[in-house]
């Protein structure tokens, strides 16, 4: 466990490793959900990926005051839910492909949700 990098570490030092899993996840999908969410004044686009298997997940999202940001769940050894995020530079932003980027857009603009085919955002 020594030199095995933590998730805090993996979330704040590789925020574009992670960036690329999940956009390559999302657009090899048959079909892709960009949900509309809210919590307390903040509101977002956001895709999701599921790890199941290490029982954790991982999100882009893009707050209303057009900030990206990568989101990263995980349980830890208490099973208590940890939530890491972590702002997104231009570059790791550039990793998002441009029809997923406007389609998240119009999600926060419009507070509604958006299913579409994975092929179609990958453009």
């Amino acid at each position: 466990m020594a030199n095995k990098m933590t998730y805090e570490e993996l979330v704040k030092k590789h925020p574009g490793s992670l960036v690329e899993k999940i956009v390559t996840e999302v657009v090899s999908r048959d079909t892709v959900e960009v949900y509309f969410e809210d919590e307390d004044d903040e509101q977002w686009a956001v895709i999701k990926v599921h790890v199941y298997e290490e029982d954790k997940e991982m999100a882009i999202r893009l707050l209303s005051d057009d900030k990206w940001v990568l989101w990263f769940g995980y349980y830890d050894d208490e099973d208590e839910f940890i939530e890491l995020l972590q702002p997104l530079t231009q570059l790791e932003i550039d990793l998002i492909p441009k029809g997923l980027q406007k389609v998240m857009s119009k999600v926060v603009s419009s507070e509604e949700g958006l299913r579409l085919p994975g092929n179609f955002l990958s453009k």
